[in-house]
Parts: structure tokens; C-alpha cells; sequence
């Protein structure tokens, strides 16, 4: 990467748009680590996001999100995958642009419906027209993302690539950040 060399990358965007899957190949094209806030939660309660809606709701959840984000934020290097809801509260929003560069999956909403399978595993997705509600209303903070990447038609490879490429061209910081 040209002028800047960020040390922690957040991917953010709608479910299904392929953040834990850009996430894995994008940290291995960098030679870091890989990071799933999601996988890290399931791990964490020992079981699923579904069951965690299920069992404890949203707001549980959503405070998990914010305590794991808060567990990751020491590491560098790392490539971390939020979750489609991550961003959307701007504290989180705040703490991941502050902490990293945060780049927006953007995939259009008839692929999101495409690939996501109605077997449950995502909660927030079971009722279509809710579903467009909330893309529509999500796509406002990811906005707010430092880069925007169309993941539309491409292939993982090629994402990597773009993102690599957008990286490259962002200016460097205006302060370093101290190391500890």
C-alpha cells in the first residue's frame, strides 16, 4: 500500500453482502489476521445468532457487539467482519472509524435476497418487506464508512483487490498513531 498503511481494516455492510468471507482472503492477502465479531459472539454464549435473538433478544445482542469490538480493539494488523448491524449504532460507528479504516460492502439489495437462505440462521431476514425497511435504513450509516466497495457480480478475489486498490489510495495520516 502506497502512502498509507492502515493497521486495522472493518468491514461493514448488509448481511450477506460477504464480510467474513472478504474478511478471510482479504487478511490473508495481507499477511494478517482474520477476525468475525459474529463467529467470536457464537463462540463466546455457545450458540447461534438466531438463538441468541431467540433466547435474548436484540439488545443483548447488540451489547455483545459492543463489548467484542471493544476485546478487539488492541489488535492491529487484523482484518475484523462486523456484523450487518454493527455499524448502524454510532457509537460503534464512531469506535470502528476512530480505531481502523471501516470499508462498506455495498451489494444491492435484490443479490442480498438472493443469498440469503430462508432457513432461520438470520433472524432479521424472515419477513421480506421488513427486510428491504431495514436495508434501506441501514444503508444510510454505512455511508459513513471511510471507503465503499460494489461487491456487485464480483468474486471475492476481485473485492480484495478493490479494497487493496482503495487503501492504496488513501492519504496518509496526518498523525501517527503512538505505538505501544
Amino acid at each position: 500500500m502506497a502512502d498509507v498503511t492502515p493497521d486495522k481494516i472493518y468491514l461493514v455492510g448488509f448481511m450477506a453482502a460477504g464480510k467474513s468471507t472478504v474478511g478471510q482472503a482479504l487478511a490473508r492477502r495481507l499477511g494478517w489476521q482474520a477476525e468475525d465479531v459474529d463467529e467470536l459472539i457464537e463462540r463466546r454464549e455457545r450458540m447461534t445468532i438466531a438463538d441468541i435473538f431467540a433466547r435474548h433478544g436484540e439488545p443483548y445482542f447488540r451489547r455483545a457487539e459492543r463489548e467484542m469490538l471493544r476485546l478487539l480493539q488492541p489488535m492491529r494488523h487484523v482484518v475484523v467482519a462486523t456484523g450487518g448491524g454493527t455499524f448502524v449504532d454510532p457509537d460503534n460507528r464512531s469506535f470502528i472509524n476512530l480505531d481502523g479504516v471501516s470499508v462498506w460492502l455495498d451489494l444491492p439489495l435484490p443479490e442480498v435476497i438472493a443469498r440469503i437462505p430462508l432457513d432461520g440462521r438470520r433472524p432479521l431476514a424472515a419477513d421480506r418487506a421488513a427486510l428491504e425497511q431495514l436495508y434501506l435504513a441501514r444503508a444510510e450509516a454505512y455511508r459513513h464508512a471511510h471507503l465503499r466497495i460494489d461487491v456487485s457480480r464480483l468474486s471475492v478475489g476481485d473485492v480484495v483487490e478493490r479494497i487493496v486498490d482503495a487503501l492504496a489510495a488513501l492519504p496518509p495520516p496526518l498523525v501517527e498513531r503512538p505505538q505501544s
